[in-house]
């Protein structure tokens, strides 16, 4: 690589790395994360005075666990929107997921290779979306819309369409790993916490993270300093069904059973918490933890619809209206900015 090309490089990782890695505080008071975490914890504290069932154990671990199954596949969807991408098929990756894992061990094979099984055939469909937009450059809409149709058809061609229930010998391990809890706390919880760390850290401290920033702030001029785009591209569609793929093997040991309507509709709520959490339609923004307090907000939201006794009907216009104000408020701090 020629002096100027390494310098263009270096220049831009250290300028991503500036961005990634400022103070602590001004990084965190300066982003809509905190403000949407603040909100969070004004509305829990708010229905914790208004009514009297939001604080008790019970509702908390349902939210919790709740909450935390779209907090995983808005990890995935951030990375992707960070490159100025989109991926309307995580929900379709979720059934795909768990139905694996349901007829896997339903034929008598162990959880053990179950899981790994599911998760391969969640890799091969984000390796599908991420050669399709990096290499064929089909738009990232048109591809995963269509795979959000083929992923859910395989699941219902592989269960015929019917509930999988019963899953053999290692039933009872899949049921804990979903839908047991410890120290009171859901095992989901857990997987969410391990996996928001560890995007975080791959986020901000990786040569892969600030790849993926450079890639969402400009393509070309990434392209130009040498980045291998495409590759990267690929990864990150392959990450993000991978949280979908786990989100599937979790979902499918909370509720007991699988059925071919599982995960659908979920890319409105993932795609809501990852803008919500400050993540930028337009490329080149969004943290791991926004991802996660966007997720708890929603879940607040729904769930004060129902304590409070408003028609859960409402949740969709509440969910959408935050959808917007969140890009109204980015869109003018971006003009403050730039004034």
């Amino acid at each position: 690589m020629a002096r100027e090309e390494v310098g263009m490089v270096t220049s831009l990782e250290d300028a991503i790395s500036r961005q990634t890695h400022g103070h602590p505080l001004s990084w965190l008071t300066s982003r809509q994360t905190f403000w949407v975490f603040l909100a969070a914890v004004i509305a829990c504290v708010t229905l914790s005075l208004v009514t009297d069932t939001f604080a008790t154990e019970r509702n908390l671990f349902n939210v919790t666990r709740n909450f935390a199954f779209v907090g995983i596949v808005a990890l995935g969807m951030t990375a992707v929107i960070i490159i100025g991408g989109i991926d309307l098929s995580v929900g379709s990756v979720v059934v795909l997921s768990a139905m694996v894992t349901g007829m896997t061990m339903a034929a008598g094979y162990p959880i053990y290779l179950a899981v790994p099984l599911a998760l391969a055939a969640s890799l091969a469909v984000g390796l599908f979306n991420g050669v399709m937009v990096a290499f064929l450059k089909v738009p990232p809409f048109v591809v995963t819309l269509g795979v959000l149709s083929v992923a859910r058809s395989l699941a219902m061609v592989l269960s015929d369409n019917k509930m999988v229930y019963q899953f053999g010998p290692d039933h009872q391990a899949l049921l804990t790993l979903g839908g047991g809890s410890t120290l009171g706390i859901p095992h989901p919880v857990y997987f969410l916490v391990v996996l928001a760390l560890g995007t975080g850290y791959f986020f901000r401290w990786t040569r892969w993270g600030r790849h993926i920033f450079a890639i969402g702030g400009n393509e070309q001029a990434a392209t130009l300093t040498g980045i291998p785009v495409r590759s990267v591209k690929i990864s990150v569609y392959m990450f993000a069904s991978l949280m979908a793929g786990i989100t599937g093997v979790l979902e499918v040991g909370w509720l007991g059973g699988v059925t071919t309507n599982l995960g659908q509709s979920m890319e409105l709520s993932v795609i809501a918490a990852a803008v919500i959490g400050g993540a930028n339609l337009a490329g080149g923004i969004g943290t791991a933890f926004g991802a996660v307090v966007g997720a708890a907000l929603i879940e607040v939201i729904r769930n004060s619809l129902i304590l409070l006794g408003i028609s859960t009907f409402w949740q969709g216009t509440f969910v959408g209206s935050f959808i917007i104000i969140a890009v109204l408020f980015d869109r003018l701090r971006v003009s403050r900015a730039n004034d």
